[in-house]
């Protein structure tokens, strides 16, 4: 199941990234070079190239040893990461657009199935182990450098690849109350997460005591 499951999240985040890269520079407006980069400037891009990658080695890993290894806290932070990419797309970011045809199908992987079918993966995996509060520090450090990186470009570009993070058009100051805020969706995603494994350990003990 776990293998299956694997290289089903590997096939689709692969198409989805590389389809997507594929329509928009077939569409773009600006140079080769900075439509590369415009690219790799959205969340939802980078993370899902992090799902292709991860999952791709999962699946390498599987074919030639028969077995997946588990990191827990790394495939954690990795769902925790597609899963704010699919809350902010279906509640902050889905009413904004309504593409049709194959942007509408690649759409739907990046910020729907691929969440979704992640946070199946993790659950199928988190039950082994309790993770620690004090993780959530390390899964900070991708967003955080991630917002930093987009003012600081944007700055210069111009270009902000989300509306809630563009400073021309609200202020330095809104954006950084809506940094904050995002700051903050990590964090509570990312307790949840944590809290997840506890009650799942407290919940086999129990069943495991009750058998016995």
């Amino acid at each position: 199941m776990n293998r299956l499951l694997a290289l089903i999240i590997t096939i689709l985040a692969v198409f989805a990234v590389v389809m997507q890269l594929d329509l928009m520079l077939a569409n773009r407006i600006t140079t080769l070079t900075e439509s590369v980069i415009r690219f790799f400037s959205y969340f939802t891009i980078l993370t899902n190239t992090l799902v292709a990658f991860y999952f791709s080695y999962l699946t390498f890993i599987g074919l030639k040893y028969k077995k997946l290894p588990h990191k827990l806290g790394l495939i954690t932070a990795i769902t925790i990461y597609i899963t704010i990419v699919g809350l902010v797309y279906q509640f902050v970011l889905r009413h904004t657009w309504s593409p049709t045809g194959m942007q509408q199908v690649v759409d739907e992987i990046l910020h729907s199935v691929n969440p979704l079918l992640v946070i199946v993966y993790w659950y199928l995996n988190c039950k082994k182990e309790i993770l620690s509060f004090r993780q959530i520090g390390k899964w900070l450090i991708y967003p955080l450098v991630y917002i930093i990186f987009i003012l600081i470009r944007g700055h210069f570009s111009g270009f902000y690849p989300y509306p809630f993070l563009n400073v021309k058009q609200l202020g330095l100051n809104h954006v950084i109350l809506n940094s904050l805020g995002m700051t903050l969706l990590f964090v509570l995603i990312s307790l949840l997460f944590v809290q997840i494994t506890i009650w799942v350990k407290k919940r086999d003990k129990i069943e495991s005591n009750l058998s016995s």
